[in-house]
This record gives C-alpha cells, structure tokens and sequence, in this order.
C-alpha cells in the first residue's frame, strides 16, 4: 500500500474498524476490495450505520463473500430497505481470491475484514486481512505491550 492510499483511508469521512480482529489474530497479509451493495446500504453506510463485529469472510465457487457484516436499515428507506445482516459479494481479482483460497487451506488461517471506508469517489471498500488466530497467552502479551506502551506515554507527558 502506498503512501497516497493511506492517506485516502486517514481522511475518509467514515471508518468502521474491526478492532477485535488485531486482539484476536496474527494479521497475515491485506487486501482492499470493493463491495456489492443496495442503493439503501450505501446511504447507511455514510451515516456510519455499519459493524464488522463478528464478520468473516469466505470463498463459495470462486468469489469471496462477507458474512455477518451489519447494515442497519436506512432510515428514510421505504419497502426496498435491505436487510441487515445478509451476505455480501466483495470485488477482488481472481488472482486474489485463488491465492487466498490456498492460505486458508492451512490450520489456523481465515479471512477477516479490517476496516470499512469510503474512497474519494464515494464507494465503499473493505480491507479484509489473512489472519493466523492468536492463542491466550499472545492475547495477554498483547495487552501488556499496550498497557505498557500506555503508561510510558503518560510518563513522557508528566515531565
């Protein structure tokens, strides 16, 4: 990912971030893909009516879906509201999708999405991520290495 890329993400008027996904896995590898979406879920999603809690992904004859992602109803929809929690096909070359069916043929791996932005032409894009699920004790080193990280950081503003 380059450096004007990143800085798209930074300056998007939404973020939705998976932050249970750096506690609870490894991340492996990253890919940003596009969504297919409703006329009423794009509108949700830029009033920031979306969670990626509980969301994975997975690959159904050769295109990668994600599941359990929550949009909630747009408000001013009427009887063509989507529904809330289906499943949604996400946009990736075939090169990607093949490449990430093999990782995950591997104990341990799946395929979790990161974060939801918008680009700066106003669609929606997931960052989804080759993840290697943590094990306890790397969730409490993980937590002590913020902790840690955290205190010395009030120190530094104390002096």
């Amino acid at each position: 990912m380059n450096k004007e890329q990143e800085l798209l993400r930074k300056n998007s008027p939404v973020q939705i971030k998976n932050k249970k996904a750096a506690f609870d896995y490894f991340i492996v590898d990253t890919y940003t893909a596009g969504i297919v979406l409703t006329g009423t879920e794009i509108k949700s999603i830029r009033m920031g009516k979306a969670s990626l809690v509980d969301t994975f992904c997975f690959i159904h004859n050769g295109e990668i879906w994600v599941k359990g992602m929550n949009i909630s109803p747009y408000f001013y929809g009427s009887y063509n509201n989507h529904e809330s929690r289906r499943d949604r096909k996400l946009l990736l070359n075939k090169r990607e999708i093949r490449r990430l069916f093999e990782d995950t043929k591997a104990v341990g791996y799946t395929i979790v999405p990161i974060l939801l932005f918008l680009d700066d032409k106003g669609r929606a894009k997931l960052d989804i991520a080759l993840c290697r699920g943590k094990k306890q004790y790397d969730k409490r080193e993980t937590l002590k290495l913020k902790q840690d990280k955290r205190e010395m950081e009030r120190a530094v503003k104390i002096y």
